[in-house]
């Protein structure tokens, strides 16, 4: 049975002042080395849960425990955060020193690394998202992809066992995103790494093991691409769409096309379409 490494047992949080509750009820658990995607129409609620992850935010009631430690226990705090990095939206947001190599540090010497291990950890961070060459760059200077690689890379410094996107590709272009999720899923494959993405471009989640999808600040939804892509009307309801060969799929069937099983790409239905002719 795969290990747990994140659980949410009955989790609310309210923002200070706000009438109604951020997120409401949420229990789950993230599985050691899985790949996990969090769907939601704006304000669902899915990047409040997101900060939850990491002791950014702590639950008005209930509680999350990160590799059996819970985040509302200040003296565990800074493991919590070493276990779960987190990479946000805005990668210009993330930036406080003038060089690459010092940004990254920076995050090291929050939680304690010492100054010994720092070079190595650089290296190998930049080596892994394939920003070594520009070491020594001003941020300000790099690409939006470029800039989201070096956010990561300080993300993988520190070495956390899971690593939270949220809404991490939102503000770049479709070749800035391809890069970003090539690098995440490496990570996810090849090193083990837990991966959780927040995202509203739902092509990205095709590869995701699970899909969660929150609605009002609930947790409505929870199943593989394939599962939850067949219920277009429910997702439609819920304000969302659904991936172009999903949708294509669907209006395909109306029209009286069979489709032994849902294909989430494109390749995939064609190839169907070709077996059922």
């Amino acid at each position: 049975m795969t290990e747990t490494i994140i659980r949410l047992n009955h989790v609310s949080f309210a923002y200070e002042g706000a009438e109604e509750k951020a997120v409401k009820g949420v229990s789950c658990e993230v599985r050691k080395g899985e790949f996990l995607s969090i769907i939601g129409h704006n304000g669902s609620g899915k990047s409040t849960l997101a900060k939850l992850l990491n002791g950014l935010l702590l639950p008005t009631e209930g509680s999350v425990e990160v590799a059996g430690v819970v985040t509302s226990d200040e003296e565990q705090i800074w493991q919590v955060r070493q276990t779960v990095g987190m990479v946000f939206q805005n990668p210009d947001n993330q930036f406080v020193a003038p060089t690459v190599e010092d940004d990254i540090a920076f995050g090291m010497e929050n939680i304690g690394i010492p100054p010994s291990e720092m070079e190595a950890r650089i290296i190998d961070a930049l080596q892994k998202v394939n920003m070594s060459e520009f070491r020594t760059a001003e941020p300000n200077r790099l690409s939006g992809g470029q800039k989201q690689r070096v956010a990561i890379a300080g993300a993988l410094a520190v070495r956390p066992a899971v690593l939270v996107l949220d809404e991490a590709t939102a503000m770049l272009d479709p070749r800035g995103r391809k890069e970003v999720l090539e690098v995440v899923r490496r990570m996810n494959l090849e090193q083990g790494m837990t991966v959780i993405q927040i995202t509203h471009y739902l092509e990205e989640t095709l590869e995701s093991d699970r899909i969660l999808v929150m609605d009002g600040g609930a947790l409505v939804g929870e199943g593989t691409p394939e599962t939850i892509y067949q219920k277009v009307d429910w997702l439609r309801k819920l304000g969302l769409d659904v991936p172009f060969a999903c949708d294509l799929q669907y209006r395909l069937r109306k029209k009286g096309f069979r489709f032994p099983v849902l294909n989430i790409t494109g390749e995939g239905v064609l190839d169907s379409l070709w077996i059922s002719d």
